[in-house]
């Protein structure tokens, strides 16, 4: 099946560009970002998630829902190859709690080769993915408000690092090879359905807004404006899912019987 570039363009509330710059490359990452959320649902509520195009377009077009990297990352790499983008897909370790050194291969990325040299897109790394396109050389740093990423070279591999506020750390490692589509359905299989997977037992969503952003992670959300975080605590279900309609931008009458490990509360 082949991509919808008309509603997808029209879900992120973006014109296809005329020529495939950076420019041109940055404004479709954050209207993306801007328009579909992060969230695990259907990991929580043991759907699975389905890689598909077609699945991937009636749930993060149509129904206007969002996902997590597997499914940001797959979509908008359709989306880049349908607007005549050289695109590649990779897998990353993910680093910031898990050593190295155990970290199984369970994100995905982009990269894209634009006149201006090779830049990462990462929409799908929840609340450290950059709203920019990183360049694809060590230490050159990107900023924007008050968010700092970039890439460092270690041996055959590539560290991305962020730094939020006074906090720097690592996010994931990746050779930078190009990836088999079967290893993402492998991998996704993985997070969406091991019992060891931490997206089978919390609840992890953000989403930009138009002064900032709002996360939840389990019972606790942050909402961040102007730099400023404010923090409360979701006390139940029906809470949950006003707080999704109100800032998510989709109505999930299943979050009233969700069940959500981390919060046994809700059991």
């Amino acid at each position: 099946m082949s991509l919808d570039l008309d509603a997808y363009l029209a879900r992120i509330g973006c014109e296809a560009p005329s020529s495939r710059t950076l420019d041109d490359a940055t404004r479709l990452l954050q209207a993306h970002m801007e328009s579909i959320p992060f969230e695990n649902f259907d990991v929580v509520l043991g759907r699975g998630v389905d890689l598909e195009l077609d699945a991937l377009q009636r749930k993060l077009v149509e129904d206007r829902r969002g996902g997590y990297c597997f499914e940001h990352a797959s979509l908008m790499a359709a989306a880049l190859e349908a607007l005549g983008f050289t695109v590649r897909r990779h897998a990353a370790r993910v680093i910031r709690v898990t050593p190295r050194e155990v970290a199984p291969r369970s994100h995905m990325f982009l990269t894209v080769e634009l006149p201006e040299g090779i830049f990462v897109l990462d929409p799908g790394f929840g609340g450290g993915a950059p709203r920019l396109p990183l360049p694809l050389t060590h230490g050159v740093k990107v900023r924007l408000e008050h968010e700092t990423h970039w890439l460092e070279r270690q041996g055959h591999q590539w560290v991305m690092r962020m730094q939020m506020g006074d906090n720097a750390s690592d996010a994931w490692i990746a050779t930078l090879e190009g990836d088999n589509p079967l290893d993402f359905v492998v991998a996704n299989h993985f997070v969406a359905t091991h019992r060891a997977s931490p997206f089978m037992n919390n609840l992890m969503l953000r989403a930009l807004t138009s002064d900032g952003a709002v996360a939840i992670m389990n019972r606790d959300m942050t909402r961040y404006r102007g730099g400023e975080a404010s923090k409360s605590r979701i006390e139940d279900r029906p809470a949950l899912r006003a707080v999704v309609a109100e800032s998510f931008g989709f109505d999930l009458p299943e979050i009233e019987r969700i069940r959500v490990p981390a919060i046994p509360e809700w059991d």
